[in-house]
């Protein structure tokens, strides 16, 4: 996520720490570094001249403490300016209203908001308790409506049924009065999108707006528009008195300057933001998290939620009760722990939220790669195997390797990977977490 921008900045932050003090050529140095990266990464023009022109008045209005160096100072004044650009605050659903509260989802064609109503289906009723109705208004895609009922069918929400002859408004009301009869919590009403903005594509937005007087509308935005997601978020914003926020697809090839745009442009807060295709895949967003995330320092709040929303806490007792008796660790704990990484969004989900581990180079693809390699390679091995990895010589490699369709090279990596996590939880068990921290780095699979 905003990988580029990570860089630049990272190099930037490391230039500005050998100065001895700040002052204004060193601050200027440094500004002209921050405005080329911001611009690569596609932040709009007028929104990079107030950024440079706000951290500028900072930075040198800023006494540096004794127990800070001019690098930190800088840092900090940079960090509380992306938190400040991107809404300062993280701000939540509003589901404050008699029931259904509707909410209606608004966007171009391809931005994800079929995707996002799902995704948004999925966290309300699992996070929030809520008894969610989804409803596809896209009646000039039929593929829209099918795709709404399929993620309803494997989210086990309600879908309110439509076809490609009705209106959009028609559906819509009778979509509410069939919430309000059946006692649903939420309404998310999916709209028609189209490649560009056009005049009859407002007014069908417009006219339900007024007819449904939602208490959240939500302006799907796709990172990868770059450029063009300001000016649509612009247009959508003019048209509609939009609540919120969500930007789509910022774990892709998008340089993610959208994110820090959008905001300052329209005025409304980023709310959600769209990483996947999973339907987990929809995270809250928070500015000061991403101000973080952006500067390389990692975002261990939400890697905390993460686990606490994903990870398995029978399994983790029983881990942790096995750890502590000193029962030794072994292949197939090793297994079940590299799962409940996959359950938090893979490898290159945690390295985006740990503190100095952001933009590191992880191939496209290499999370599932690398879970299946080792799924694969472990489930090729006996009982007796798994427990007890010493027996592993090189006939019984052969095998495993041949069952798991790998190289012996690949079960050998695997196990000197098992060997390090084994240490750590050595270190683990007597209480040595500094060790084991230091000792983590090895054993992140396809690292």
């Amino acid at each position: 996520m905003l990988e580029n921008l990570t860089t630049r900045l990272a190099s930037v932050i490391k230039n500005i720490r050998g100065q001895a003090r700040l002052t204004e050529d060193n601050i200027q140095d440094a500004l002209r570094e921050v405005r080329m990266a911001l611009l690569e990464a596609d932040v709009a023009l007028p929104v990079v001249k107030d950024f440079i022109n706000d951290v500028k008045q900072k930075a040198l209005g800023v006494e540096v403490l004794q127990s800070l160096t001019p690098g930190q100072a800088f840092i900090g004044v940079v960090h509380n300016e992306l938190t400040a650009l991107m809404g300062t605050t993280h701000v939540g659903i509003n589901l404050a209203t008699t029931p259904p509260a509707i909410i209606l989802m608004a966007g171009l064609q391809g931005s994800g908001k079929t995707t996002s109503s799902g995704k948004l289906a999925k966290l309300l009723t699992e996070q929030m308790k809520k008894k969610v109705l989804l409803v596809s208004c896209d009646v000039y895609r039929p593929a829209a409506i099918e795709q709404l009922k399929t993620l309803a069918s494997q989210l086990g929400v309600d879908f309110f049924p439509s076809t490609g002859e009705q209106k959009p408004l028609d559906i819509a009301l009778a979509a509410q009065d069939y919430a309000k009869k059946h006692y649903h919590d939420v309404l998310i009403v999916d709209t028609a999108g189209r490649l560009g903005i056009d005049e009859v594509m407002m007014n069908e937005i417009s006219e339900l707006h007024r007819s449904l007087n939602p208490v959240e509308t939500l302006f799907v935005v796709d990172a990868m528009q770059g450029q063009d997601a300001i000016n649509t978020a612009r247009a959508f914003n003019d048209t509609l008195p939009l609540t919120g926020i969500i930007l789509t697809k910022l774990d892709g090839d998008s340089r993610g300057g959208a994110a820090l745009s959008v905001r300052h442009v329209t005025g409304k807060p980023i709310k959600f933001i769209g990483v996947g295709e999973k339907l987990t895949g929809l995270e809250a967003f928070h500015p000061e998290r991403m101000a973080s995330r952006v500067l390389g320092m990692g975002d261990v709040l939400s890697l905390i939620e993460d686990a606490q929303r994903n990870v398995d806490h029978a399994e983790a007792a029983r881990f942790a009760d096995k750890i502590k008796k000193g029962k030794g660790f072994d292949l197939e704990d090793f297994k079940a722990q590299i799962q409940q990484m996959r359950k938090m969004g893979g490898i290159s989900a945690l390295m985006d939220k740990l503190p100095g581990a952001a933009g590191a180079a992880i191939p496209a693809g290499a999370d599932e790669k690398a879970v299946n390699r080792i799924e694969g390679i472990i489930n090729a091995m006996t009982p007796q195997e798994r427990s007890k990895p010493e027996i592993l010589k090189a006939s019984r490699k052969r095998r495993i390797a041949a069952g798991a369709g790998v190289s012996v090279q690949e079960v050998n990596r695997l196990l000197k990977q098992f060997e390090q996590a084994q240490k750590m939880m050595k270190m683990m068990s007597k209480g040595g977490l500094s060790k084991m921290m230091r000792g983590m780095k090895g054993m992140m699979p396809g690292m």
